[in-house]
This record gives structure tokens, C-alpha cells and sequence, in this order.
């Protein structure tokens, strides 16, 4: 099998187009056309289903795509393993966790790590949902929940502590809740509408907080604490939020501190097959010194 029409295909297949994909490959879109006919040719099977709106996988694509992603995920993490120095960490290293946690604290964090480990070429992926290590849709990954693959190492990262917070504000106007049960008159905000499974069990604690029904006093449900902590920052009510999104925040004002929030582990995961990758020893251990430095 041709490697080069393959590694089109595999490209084809993920984008859902021959556009697409020729704007990926630097390639025409006739050029990417004729590969995949190649490759259709050799087979002797069609691959894609052609209609007006894009392109749709056979059952024979939708067996060859599993096959080729898995192929050259395997390629991809033995030339990494390979090409990576005995003595000084090299080479690319993905990558993945939340939004939240990425942007907020990791992303700012970078710079020292690659100050420190300057041969390693960094891809940070921010994304909700969970991607697949074992298909090397990325290397590393912070999870907040514990991972589902048994060929999966974790190691326990740090744990995060959640309050509600209102903005200075906000409280002004509408006064401080002393109890769970003056929250019936306030306004809040919370975690959800999300589009796979949420990030942590009880992501949506505040509705039933205490056991009373909030549920008619949720003005806005968001999928994303970046947003909820602006959100809250310009006075629209009252929402969980990380403390360590929190602190930095001199507008916003812990309330009701009696309530129990989530407490949230978070795990550092990676393929068993990386267990003696220097590049993920490094950040693992960077990560681990930056938490202890910080407060949580």
C-alpha cells in the first residue's frame, strides 16, 4: 500500500474534504482527488461516499481510517522515542488538558519550562472534552477525572477547591446571602449545556446545594469557567469558581464558605508506552514543583 496516498487519505478522512485536506497538505484539491482514486484503484473498494455537502466514510474507509490513524500514531510515538537525546530532553511533546486550567494556569507557566528545556517544541491542546492519548492525539494529559484506559499511567497532580464568589458589585446591589437559603433570592450562575460529559462529577452542584431546587434561579448556565468567572466578575450573579482562578481577582468575594463545593483531583496522564520519555519526566516534574509553589 502507498504510503503517501495513505497518509491523503488519513488526511481526507478527518477533514471530510478534498478541499480541506488539500489546504492541510499544501496540495491542490485535483491533486488530493487523484490520490484517493489511486488508492481506491489498488483496492479495488470505494473509500467515501461523494455528495454535495462533503465526503462520508464507506464501512471499508471507516475500516482502513481506524487502521491508519492507529498506524501512524504508532509511527509518530516511536520516531518521537527514537529521535529524543540521551542526555538533554528533545523533541515535540502535546500537550492536553481543560480550558479552564490551561489558560488561566498552565499557559502562563510555560515560558519557564521552556526556558528551562529549550530543545523541547511544545503543542498546548485546551479542549473539554478528553482527547485519545493511545491514538497520540496527544502525549500528556491533565484530566480531572481518573482515566478510563488501563494502558494509561496517572499520577495525582493537585486538587482544586471551589467556592462561590459574587463580585463586589453584585453584592451591593443585591446584598450577601447568609444562609443556602437566601440564595433563592439571588441570582446565579453555573456549569453546563455542555457538549460531552462534564469535566468532574457535580459540576453542577449549586442547583441542588443544600438540597433546595434552584433550578428557576440560574440566569445563566455556561460551558467554560473562563466565562462564568467574567460573568461573575461583571456583576451577573453569584457562581463557582476555582480559588485559584479566584484569588487574583480583587473585585470578587467569597460567600457562603459553610457549603461544600466540589473538590476536584486532577491527574497527570500518559500511554504506558511513554513511561521512559525524558520530555514528560521533565514537565511532570516541573508541574509537580509549580503546584507545591502554589496555593490551591
Amino acid at each position: 500500500m502507498d504510503w503517501d496516498k495513505l497518509r491523503v487519505f488519513l488526511t481526507v478522512a478527518e477533514a471530510g474534504s478534498f478541499t480541506h485536506a488539500g489546504d492541510s497538505l499544501n496540495l491542490s484539491q485535483s491533486a488530493v482527488s487523484r490520490q484517493i482514486s489511486g488508492l481506491e484503484e489498488s483496492l479495488t473498494v470505494p473509500l467515501f461516499h461523494r455528495h454535495a455537502r462533503g465526503l462520508i466514510l464507506t464501512e471499508q474507509g471507516e475500516l482502513l481510517f481506524r487502521t491508519a490513524k492507529e498506524i501512524f500514531a504508532k509511527l509518530a510515538m516511536a520516531e518521537a522515542m527514537l529521535t529524543e537525546s540521551k542526555d538533554r530532553p528533545k523533541g515535540p511533546l502535546k500537550v492536553t488538558t481543560t480550558v479552564t486550567f490551561g489558560s488561566s494556569w498552565l499557559a502562563p507557566r510555560i515560558s519557564e519550562f521552556l526556558e528551562l528545556y529549550p530543545d523541547i517544541q511544545l503543542t498546548l491542546r485546551v479542549d473539554d472534552n478528553e482527547l485519545d492519548l493511545g491514538m497520540r492525539e496527544a502525549d500528556v494529559a491533565v484530566r480531572m477525572t481518573l482515566p478510563r484506559q488501563s494502558d494509561l499511567i496517572q499520577r495525582h497532580l493537585v486538587t482544586f477547591h471551589f467556592h462561590l464568589y459574587a463580585s463586589q458589585a453584585y453584592l451591593r446591589r443585591h446584598g450577601t446571602p447568609r444562609s443556602i437559603e437566601d440564595l433563592k433570592e439571588h441570582r446565579l450562575i453555573t456549569y453546563g449545556e455542555q457538549s460531552g460529559t462534564p469535566p468532574f462529577p457535580g459540576v453542577d452542584w449549586i442547583v441542588g446545594v443544600g438540597g433546595q431546587n434552584l433550578a428557576d434561579r440560574l440566569i445563566l448556565r455556561v460551558n467554560n469557567y473562563l466565562a462564568i468567572q467574567h460573568a461573575v466578575h461583571a456583576g451577573a450573579g453569584i457562581g463557582t469558581l476555582p480559588d485559584y482562578m479566584a484569588r487574583d481577582d480583587s473585585t470578587l468575594v467569597r460567600v457562603l464558605e459553610d457549603t461544600t463545593p466540589p473538590v476536584v483531583p486532577a491527574y497527570f496522564v500518559y500511554p504506558e508506552e511513554l513511561r521512559n520519555s525524558k520530555r514528560i519526566a521533565v514537565l511532570r516534574d516541573f508541574l509537580l514543583r509549580k503546584v507545591a509553589e502554589d496555593s490551591f
